[in-house]
C-alpha cells in the first residue's frame, strides 16, 4: 500500500461504520489557541471530544496534516518527521473504547492486512504518577485478552494528556513487529515493536492545580500516523523508505549521505507546507519556526558546498529570500567573529545576538566551521 491507498482504506472502513469523514484542518490552528501548530489529529476538535456538539454527528473521520518541532533533533531517524499526515476516528459520547479496540483489530488484519501473530498492545496499568485514584484500564486489557492480542499494562505510561491542563485519559497502543522471524520481547523491551496506532478514552480533565474531574461526555480519540503506517505495510525500516519521502529525497539535486538527505527533505518538504498556509520568516513564533526549519536546512547544505542553493529547485520566492537574508547573515557574524580571540563568555553572547542579531546556536556553527 502507498499513501493514498493507507488513507482511503482508513476512511473507507470507518464511513462504513457511521463515521462522517470531516475535512482536516490548517496547519495554523485559531487566533485563541496558544498552540503555534495543529499537532495532533485530535487538536481542532478538541471542543467537541469534551462536550461540544458536533454539527456532523457523534462519529467522525478524518485526515489531517501535523506539524511538531519537539523532536526537531531527532528528524532523520527511522520514525521522526516534522510534517506528518494524521488519520483519526473518534467517537464523541457514542460508542466506548471495547468497540474501539475491536474495530482496530479488525482494520488492521483485515483492511491493511497486518498478521495477527505480528500484532502487540499496551494498556493503562494503574500507577500513583497519575493519580492515586484512576484504576488500571481492565476493559482495554480484556478486550485484546479476548482478540488474542499479547497485552502488556504499564506504569507511568499509556496515560493521554494535551498538556499539563485540559483533556486526558487512559490509551492503548497498538504495536506491529518489524523485525525478522518470530516476534520477541513486549513494546517496552524491544524497539523492533513499532506503535502505528494509539487509542485514547478521554475521560478527565486536568485543572491547574493537579485535579482530575470525570468529564461528562467521555469521548473516543484514536490517531495513526500515515506514514509510519505505509512504512510498516511496506515493509521498510525507516518513513523515508515509503512514498512521499522518498520521491522528496530523490527529487534533492544534490548527493547528500542518508541522513543529511532525510533532514533536509523533511524540512523543505515542512517549510513548503507552512508557507502554503500563509506563514513568513521572522524571529518570533510560527515565524521563526520556519526560519529555523529553512536555515537548518542551509546550514547542512552549505557544509560541503557552500555554493548551493534552494534556486536550483523551484522553490517559493520566500524560501529563496530567507537564503539570501541567511547568507548576508553569516558574511556579516563571520566578520563580527574574527574580531574575538579566545573562548566567548555569556556576556560575549548576549552581545552578539543583542547588538548583531547572531543567535548563539549560530554563532556556534560559525566557530566551529572556522
Amino acid at each position: 500500500m502507498d499513501t493514498d491507498d493507507v488513507i482511503r482504506t482508513f476512511l473507507d472502513f470507518f464511513r462504513d461504520r457511521g463515521h462522517v469523514v470531516v475535512p482536516g484542518a490548517s496547519l495554523i490552528p485559531p487566533p485563541d489557541d496558544p498552540v503555534l501548530f495543529t499537532t495532533s489529529g485530535m487538536h481542532p476538535l478538541t471542543p467537541y471530544l469534551v462536550g461540544r456538539p458536533h454539527p456532523l454527528g457523534r462519529r467522525l473521520a478524518n485526515v489531517q496534516r501535523c506539524l511538531r518541532t519537539t523532536d526537531l533533533d531527532e528528524v532523520g531517524d527511522d520514525t521522526h518527521l516534522t510534517l506528518f499526515e494524521m488519520l483519526g476516528s473518534w467517537s464523541l459520547g457514542d460508542y466506548g473504547v471495547g468497540q474501539s479496540l475491536r474495530w482496530g483489530y479488525e482494520l488492521l488484519t483485515g483492511g491493511f492486512g497486518v498478521v495477527p501473530d505480528r500484532l502487540h498492545a499496551t494498556v493503562f496499568g494503574g500507577d500513583g504518577i497519575v493519580d492515586p485514584d484512576v484504576e488500571p484500564d481492565l476493559e482495554s486489557l480484556s478486550t485484546w485478552r479476548e482478540l488474542g492480542v499479547p497485552v502488556e499494562p504499564t506504569t507511568g505510561e499509556n496515560w493521554w494528556s494535551n498538556g499539563p491542563t485540559g483533556p486526558c485519559g487512559p490509551d492503548s497502543e497498538i504495536f506491529v513487529w518489524t523485525g525478522t522471524g518470530t516476534p520477541q520481547g513486549t513494546p517496552t523491551t524491544d524497539p523492533r515493536w513499532i506503535e502505528v496506532w494509539n487509542h485514547v478514552q478521554l475521560r478527565y480533565h486536568r485543572h491547574a492545580d493537579g485535579r482530575l474531574e470525570p468529564l461528562d461526555r467521555p469521548s473516543i480519540d484514536t490517531g495513526m500516523g500515515v506514514e509510519r503506517m505505509v512504512m510498516v505495510l511496506r515493509g521498510g525500516r525507516s518513513v523515508f523508505d515509503g512514498d512521499p519521502l522518498r520521491s522528496w529525497q530523490r527529487g534533492l539535486p544534490w548527493s547528500l549521505d542518508e541522513r543529511p538527505s532525510r533532514i533536509v527533505a523533511d524540512h523543505l518538504r515542512s517549510a513548503i507546507a507552512v508557507v502554503a498556509d500563509g506563514v513568513l520568516p521572522s524571529n518570533t513564533g510560527r515565524g521563526y519556526v520556519l526560519r529555523r526549519l529553512i536555515r537548518r536546512t542551509l546550514t547542512i547544505l552549505w557544509h560541503d558546498d557552500a555554493a548551493r542553493s534552494l534556486a536550483e529547485l523551484p522553490a517559493p520566492p520566500v524560501l529563496l529570500e530567507e537564503e539570501r537574508r541567511f547568507r548576508a547573515l553569516l558574511e556579516r557574524g563571520r566578520a563580527v567573529l574574527s574580531q574575538y580571540r579566545g573562548p566567548l563568555s555569556e556576556e560575549d553572547y548576549r552581545y552578539l545576538h543583542d547588538t548583531h542579531g547572531l543567535p548563539r546556536d549560530l554563532v556556534l556553527g560559525l566557530l566551529s566551521s572556522s
